[in-house]
């Protein structure tokens, strides 16, 4: 299955109005996800409370906002990308991201910067302690039982207490367990520090690639790296000046090839070049088959053909 999804990265942009265009226009073009960057190093909107605007105008449609771990509480960033997968219905995904520069470490005076090894360390330590506060709620914890006045049953709460590098987390979480379970994670995986932590905790990894040789060995050392675990370089990537066609040619090619499994791709002019990425490209890879032309299911997990985790402590009853 090919899948596509959008940037919405619109610089100087702050009108809601307008990342919601843009979603709904990507909804309807049948996208996996869009994404909004975000970075400590630039001004701008904050990109999770932006996609928690375009929740409840969209319905479909997947939504993942770049969260930076670094100078970050683990706890409060688990909750607020799980109440975003609740505001949209089992929707959020999270592109995890580091901040490498010490004027960034200077907004929060805590600490220096550290080497990037270092802080693709911590990201994933904070993507694996995420998943044990995700699922410190079962199910079916909520009772909501008015006439006994019991909202939870504590047996189905549990107990998490993480010690990571350079950080510590106590549960449970105080948010319940989201709707997909885990919300779905993704690493840019371009960069060989962030490429250890995206084979061992992303769902979805992706790679900045010029050629099709790049990609495919790329996604084959992704794929050796996350069995080990069980779960021609250019730093900004291929720019695309070609029509929709021509677009929809290389899409289907590479992903013919077995190069890539999807595309991310981000527009120079948003406004302009989704609209023609739609009614364009897209089109051009339904008719022939190549592109869904609805969703089969209402969650991003749904979109990527990724089934819902179980919940660890359910399982086995234990606690971290």
């Amino acid at each position: 299955m090919l899948h596509l999804s959008v940037a919405l990265d619109q610089q100087s942009v702050y009108a809601a109005a307008s990342y919601v265009a843009l979603a709904r226009l990507a909804e309807r073009g049948g996208l996996d996800f869009v994404t909004l960057d975000d970075t400590f190093a630039r001004p701008g909107p904050d990109a999770l409370a932006v996609l928690s605007r375009v929740a409840p105008a969209t319905s479909r449609i997947g939504l993942v906002p770049t969260v930076t771990t670094t100078h970050t509480e683990p706890f409060h960033v688990q909750a607020a990308v799980a109440t975003l997968d609740w505001v949209s219905r089992g929707r959020a995904g999270w592109r995890l991201d580091v901040s490498a520069t010490e004027g960034e470490a200077r907004l929060f005076g805590r600490r220096h910067a550290a080497a990037a090894d270092v802080l693709w360390q911590e990201a994933g330590e904070v993507a694996d302690v995420a998943a044990k506060l995700w699922d410190s709620w079962e199910d079916d914890a909520e009772k909501r039982d008015v006439p006994t006045s019991r909202f939870i049953d504590r047996d189905k709460l549990h107990r998490v207490d993480f010690r990571g590098t350079s950080f510590s987390v106590k549960g449970p979480s105080i948010v319940p367990r989201p709707q997909q379970g885990h919300p779905v994670r993704v690493i840019d995986a371009t960069e060989g520090q962030a490429r250890r932590t995206a084979a061992r905790y992303a769902d979805v990894a992706l790679v900045r690639a010029a050629g099709a040789g790049q990609a495919a060995d790329v996604r084959a050392q992704l794929r050796s790296r996350a069995a080990e675990y069980g779960p021609r370089p250019s730093a900004q990537g291929p720019l695309y000046r070609g029509g929709p066609v021509d677009l929809a040619e290389l899409i289907a090619g590479w992903h013919g090839e077995g190069v890539a499994d999807g595309f991310h791709l981000v527009p120079t002019e948003p406004l302009r070049d989704l609209e023609r990425l739609v009614n364009g490209t897209v089109a051009l890879l339904q008719h022939r088959g190549l592109f869904r032309t609805f969703y089969p299911g209402s969650t991003l997990r749904e979109h990527l053909g990724l089934a819902r985790p179980a919940n660890q402590y359910a399982v086995t009853g234990g606690a971290s």
